[in-house]
Formats: C-alpha cells, sequence, structure tokens
C-alpha cells in the first residue's frame, strides 16, 4: 500500500508519439510502490485544458492497461498497431500501466480475447471497478494537478491491485522475457529469446500469446520500433544508420516498418521533433 509520497518521474516516453505539431498535455509519472512493482509498470495522471480538440497517439507497451478518468473507466488489451484518443475540453485520466504479468491476472483469462479492445472496468470480476473508479474520481475532484489527489489515487489503485500478488510462475516468466528483450535491443530472432529462458519457440509463443496476446515476433518488432522513436526524439542523425543499428537489412525496411504501424515515416517523425 502506499503510505508515503511515489516518486515522481519523466522519462522520455517510448511509447508517445508526440512532436512539435503533435504536442502533449502535462503528464504526471509515478512510480509503483516496491511491493508492487511486479503488478504496475507506472501510473501516468494526464490533465488537460484544451481549446480545441486534441489527438494523442502512442504504440503501446506490450502490456494491458487500466484507466480512469472524468468520462469513463476501462480496461485496455493491448493494441497491435497504433492507438489514438481524442482529447477535448477540461479534463484528466489516471492510468495505471500494468506490468506483462497482470492482464491476464485482472481478466481471468488469456489477454488475447482482448487484443484491440477494452471493457468497461464493471466487467471485471476480479477487481471493483465501480469503487475503485468512485475512489480516483473522489480524489481527483478538487484539483487534477495537485500531488495529494495523485497519491490517493494511487493509494486506491495499489490495494485494488495488491490481491493480484504472489504472481504466478507464468507470469513471472513473462515478466522477465519481456523486459530481458527491452535489454537486448540487438536481438532480433525469437529463437535467441527462447533460447535464453531454456524456452522452446513454442512454448514462448504460448506464453506470449496467453499473457499479452499477440506473438514473440510482434514483442520484436514493437520495441524496435520504440527504440526507433527514443533515438529519433533525441534527434538521430543518419536514418540508414539508424536502420543498421536495429537490426534491419536496410533502410527500406526500416522506413516500411515505422510507416506501417505509424502512418509517418521515420524522416517525417525526425522533422518534427
Amino acid at each position: 500500500m502506499t503510505t508515503s509520497p511515489p516518486r515522481r518521474i519523466d522519462p522520455v516516453d517510448r511509447a508517445h508519439l508526440t512532436g512539435v505539431s503533435r504536442p502533449s498535455p502535462p503528464i504526471f509519472r509515478y512510480q509503483p510502490s516496491s511491493r508492487l512493482a511486479q503488478i504496475v509498470g507506472r501510473y501516468w495522471i494526464p490533465v488537460w485544458s484544451l481549446s480545441e480538440p486534441s489527438t494523442q497517439s502512442t504504440l503501446q507497451h506490450p502490456v494491458c492497461l487500466l484507466v480512469i478518468s472524468n468520462t469513463y473507466a476501462r480496461f485496455y488489451g493491448v493494441v497491435r498497431g497504433r492507438s489514438s484518443v481524442t482529447l477535448e475540453g477540461h479534463g484528466w485520466a489516471v492510468g495505471a500501466m500494468l506490468r506483462p504479468a497482470s492482464g491476464r491476472l485482472l481478466l481471468g483469462a488469456s489477454v488475447s480475447d482482448l487484443v484491440d479492445s477494452h471493457v468497461d472496468l464493471r466487467a471485471l470480476t476480479r477487481l471493483d471497478g465501480a469503487g475503485l473508479a468512485e475512489q480516483i474520481t473522489a480524489a481527483m475532484a478538487t484539483d487534477p494537478s495537485d500531488e495529494a489527489g495523485h497519491l490517493a489515487a494511487i493509494t486506491a489503485y495499489e490495494r485494488a491491485l495488491s490481491p493480484l500478488l504472489p504472481l504466478d510462475d507464468p507470469g513471472r516468466l513473462i515478466n522477465a522475457v519481456i523486459d530481458w528483450l527491452t535489454d537486448h535491443p540487438d536481438v532480433t530472432r525469437v529463437t535467441d529469446v527462447a533460447e535464453a529462458f531454456g524456452l522452446t519457440e513454442r512454448t514462448l509463443q504460448r506464453l506470449v500469446l496467453d499473457r499479452v496476446g499477440l506473438s514473440p515476433k510482434w514483442l520484436i518488432q514493437r520495441r524496435r520500433l520504440h527504440d526507433a522513436i527514443t533515438r529519433l526524439k533525441s534527434g538521430a542523425g543518419s536514418l540508414a544508420d539508424l536502420a543498421a543499428e536495429l537490426g534491419y537489412a536496410d533502410q527500406a525496411h526500416f522506413t516500411t516498418d515505422f510507416r506501417t504501424v505509424t502512418g509517418m515515416t521515420p524522416g517525417q517523425y525526425l522533422a518534427d521533433q
């Protein structure tokens, strides 16, 4: 349970497709408590006040999401392509980016059933979605930018999610697999991932499908695109060199992958930073 102010974090968001023409509203990001670190990756709290609608696009991490806003409360599966949300007027959201292990534990079934979709929080039988939404709405009622309200909202999340502990063995394994893949940007073959964990490719496939909803090959592509976004946001120089660093055969293959998923070329994205 969170009993002291959670630590603020401000990473370069590998998932958020921001740019000069696509600015982001203020987003407060917090680490989970050490006890919930196997369940939650981080909490994020955007707060906006807009004179005209703004569409925010992301390449989602390979995890499920809990999002409670001033207008809805939802549980999201992984989106295989680009996901977008349009913000309007005044609003806020309090999101929990879960760890790979957590989605199945909340859904009570393979998260492959929820790819590219979401359900109302009240549909989850392993969480009091209505009660959690009420608590977070109350925490954010006075001032959505106030850290005291953020602490109260995060405490509500951690209280609701703590019954998922301790993790099951497949949950610990999928967390380790995706952490390892993130830390090994040179890995581009599914067989290398399987061998690193002493698994057959078929066993790895079943694990990833059950806990993430997609394939190990998709995991590798998503990690490569996240690495690309990080480099492009920092002002990468030669796109040909970047393609080689990411393990692509050539710049054309990199451009095709990036454009297919994001809707723009790497050059267009770089120019907008």
